[in-house]
């Protein structure tokens, strides 16, 4: 999916850089200890976007139906349909590598994404960073109603990894003044 040759599609540097970044988000099973990621998303600089379920390891058991409302993937449905840990933490890393991807539940994230990576014995080959390090405090302070209306621009319907991830590319590029829409020109993966 991304060539590490095309410097574009590498993700900005700081605040004052012009290209979109690259976002992840991750759906788990809830929230606090025994939680696990259930779906992986992300949205490169480019646009493209992809998005997984991940299989629950045998260890993993915690279940939140609360969480399950919030994200409306059954445990069965990652049962059934997920990739194992191994093969998404492979993935991620072949697609990632090099990368600062940035998060805006960046505890949460590294810390599910921790949970992945630890039971495929594999070390990440990309820096997971909070999103407001590209925003300033002014614009973080309007990140979450940016990010509403960028689900409202791009028809986001679903809480998703991938749909959430476009959302928060498209918003930090929104508040960081690039509204030509080129975060959102690729449909979500």
């Amino acid at each position: 999916m991304s060539d590490p040759a095309l410097p574009a599609q590498r993700a900005p540097d700081g605040p004052g850089s012009e290209a979109p970044p690259c976002v992840i988000d991750v759906e788990a099973s809830g929230f606090g200890a025994g939680s696990y990621p259930i779906e992986v998303g992300f949205v490169l600089p480019d646009g493209r976007g992809m998005c997984t379920l991940v299989r629950p390891e045998p260890g993993w058991t915690h279940w939140d139906p609360s969480a399950e409302r919030l994200h409306a993937i059954a445990r069965d449905t990652a049962l059934r349909h997920g990739r194992p840990a191994a093969e998404v933490a492979a993935l991620l890393n072949r697609e990632l590598a090099g990368l600062a991807v940035y998060s805006d539940a960046w505890l949460h994230d590294y810390t599910w994404l921790g949970v992945l990576f630890d039971a495929a014995d594999l070390t990440p080959s990309f820096r997971l960073l909070h999103l407001r390090e590209l925003l300033t405090e002014g614009q973080a302070e309007q990140l979450a109603e940016a990010k509403r209306q960028a689900r409202a621009a791009l028809h986001l319907e679903r809480h998703r990894a991938s749909a959430d991830a476009r959302a928060l590319q498209w918003a930090a590029m929104h508040l960081r003044g690039r509204t030509d829409g080129a975060a959102g020109s690729a449909t979500a993966g």
